[in-house]
């Protein structure tokens, strides 16, 4: 007979597969879509990509706070932000330096602050309330306005328009992009139910809160696609996509993860999330912002750079690993 423990990691594992699969096919009936309505590669790109890829966490959080999980969908938001600077740069940039050049990118920063900051002040008193998701998630619609107008103003030798045009999908016919929509979400779904199921039963098994489930197997799993994506997007010289994929990525946590697990079941959460994490998510960030936009400098995070951020990314998971023992 198998064990629970052996059933849950299949069901993690499993759900983390069905979970990127599913995130990538709904992107790809979205992005064929809007290019049938000839909406440009630069909105498609900032807009529906970037939430595809953000999709399993917005899909993990929702249904963690369905099942009155706070913890563990604040977890994923927190753990997946810190994922994305300290291990998917870090090793993007230990492969190969991130050049800083499209000036979209170099605008989302302040952006990604300021948002970094909103999340760090409503997690300070330790408890999520509705009216702070509605801000959130305001914010978020704002936010998609903002790259609409940005992406329909960009310059025409923005680097970023071309990595984009370079990245999207063939053309589809729209009966079959709805179908692949459809099929995505339903599979974005069921995953989700399952990694969530698995990660709850190895938590239970090894007495790990729900925080820490969050911010480590469900982080880590659904920052995988932005790991891939940025790896493969800097050997192909689209250094500009693979630091703005993360970037849009961070403030769709933000806004979004958090914002719609606090509006489904608000209330106390971990207060070592509201210390510990949001401290390392915020100067996970600030350093990310230093690296990229130093003045006077070649904007580039080099190799050096890269690895700091891996060896803190490998600190914290330590640290992680110490505050349950």
């Amino acid at each position: 007979m198998v064990s629970p423990l052996i059933a849950a990691t299949f069901f993690v594992l499993v759900g983390l597969v069905l979970l990127i699969w599913s995130a990538d096919r709904f992107v790809y009936g979205a992005s064929s879509i809007a290019r049938n309505l000839n909406i440009s590669p630069m909105i498609i790109g900032l807009t529906i990509v970037a939430m595809g890829s953000s999709a399993p966490e917005i899909m993990v959080s929702a249904t963690a706070a369905w099942q009155g999980r706070l913890d563990t969908s604040v977890g994923n938001a927190l753990g997946s932000n810190i994922t994305n600077i300290l291990l998917v740069i870090g090793a993007t940039a230990l492969l190969k330096p991130i050049a800083v050049a499209s000036m979209t990118v170099k605008r989302e920063f302040p952006l990604l602050i300021l948002v970094t900051l909103l999340g760090y002040l409503f997690l300070a008193d330790q408890s999520l309330t509705r009216a702070e998701a509605l801000i959130f998630l305001g914010c978020f619609v704002l936010f998609i306005g903002l790259m609409v107008y940005w992406g329909k103003h960009a310059r025409p030798d923005d680097p970023l328009l071309a990595e984009y045009e370079a990245e999207l999908p063939e053309q589809i016919p729209s009966w079959k992009a709805i179908g692949w929509i459809l099929l995505g979400l339903a599979f974005l779904l069921a995953s989700s139910q399952l990694l969530v199921h698995g990660a709850v039963t190895i938590a239970s098994h090894f007495g790990l809160s729900d925080l820490i489930i969050g911010l480590t197997i469900i982080a880590i799993g659904t920052s995988l696609p932005e790991l891939a994506a940025s790896l493969i997007g800097i050997l192909k010289g689209e250094d500009d996509l693979a630091l703005g994929n993360i970037i849009g990525s961070n403030i769709f946590n933000i806004l979004a993860v958090l914002g719609i697990g606090a509006l489904i079941a608000p209330g106390a959460i971990d207060p070592s999330a509201a210390g510990r994490d949001s401290y390392v998510m915020l100067a996970a960030t600030l350093a990310l912002l230093l690296m990229s936009l130093r003045l006077g400098k070649l904007r580039r995070i080099n190799r050096v750079e890269g690895f700091i951020l891996l060896a803190a990314f490998i600190g914290y998971q330590y640290l992680l690993f110490v505050s349950f023992h």
